[in-house]
């Protein structure tokens, strides 16, 4: 079995374009792509997380406006582990013809099972 790789740290923006120049400039990388509200860039250094950026309408107070996505190889297991750990489901997610699931941990913060690639 193996466990969920730490593929990104999302960040809930206003302007998704603005804080990607000054992330990019700031770390020396480039954008990596761009969906919808989402864009995301390179890692910065090979092996480590890439920061995505999730333009949202609104910044609601009380909501995380941070969280981790995660690499799985199997959904269904690492949901069934997170779980098992503490964690609960918040909502299953299909946007762009990919299906994640979203989490909470024990302390309610968000985090995200992506499938890998």
């Amino acid at each position: 079995m193996t466990s969920p790789r730490f593929e990104a740290v999302t960040i809930d923006c206003r302007d998704k374009h603005a804080l990607a120049t000054f992330w990019c400039a700031l770390l020396g990388t480039t954008v990596r792509g761009e969906f919808g509200q989402y864009l995301g860039l390179h890692a910065a250094t090979e092996g480590h997380p890439r920061l995505v950026f999730q333009q949202v309408d609104h910044l609601d107070e009380g909501r995380s406006r941070v969280h981790l996505d995660l690499d799985t190889e199997d959904l269904e297991a690492d949901t069934a582990r997170a779980v098992a750990l503490g964690a609960s489901v918040v909502q299953d997610v299909t946007d762009f013809g990919v299906q994640w699931r979203t989490l909470a941990d024990p302390e309610g913060n968000l985090f995200c099972l992506v499938p890998a690639g």
